[in-house]
């Protein structure tokens, strides 16, 4: 079953907030197939910076991948080879499998950097505002 807001009295009082609606209409259809593996946090460091931090033991730097496409970001694991086939295990308790995960970025939101230490994926954002959208003052002319 979907979910439908009406937005309309939101957006009388509002110019701009397009992708607004979006981010809505995302939140009730997007379904969440990932079980909640990796767990994560997220951050703010910084009044302008974010830190997404994923507990992604038992992956190494290459078997991960960070990318974005216009305001989307998504990680993903993927282990490359199953040598523990061979292993029997009497408890499993870390999870091997693949993931994908997806994050929605603000306007002017950018990925700064990522490492991969101790198991833990930090991937730090930055928001640069561009000069011309910062507030500009008007005088009232007499």
């Amino acid at each position: 079953m979907t979910t439908r807001l009406n937005m309309t009295p939101l957006f009388r009082q509002s110019v701009g907030f397009d992708r607004f609606n979006d981010l809505f209409e995302n939140v009730f259809q997007r379904e969440d197939n990932s079980g909640g593996f990796p767990p994560y946090n997220i951050e703010k460091s910084d009044e302008s910076v974010y830190v997404i931090t994923m507990a992604v033991a038992g992956f190494k730097e290459d078997e991960l991948d960070i990318s974005v496409k216009k305001d989307t970001l998504t990680v993903s694991g993927k282990i490359a080879d199953k040598e523990d086939e061979k292993k029997q295990y009497l408890y499993r308790g870390i999870a091997t499998r693949g993931f994908e995960r997806h994050f929605r970025l603000a306007d002017h939101v950018e990925v700064e950097n990522a490492n991969l230490e101790h198991g833990l994926l930090k991937i730090t954002l930055k928001r640069h505002i561009p000069k011309e959208e910062l507030v500009k003052k008007i005088s009232i002319n007499q």
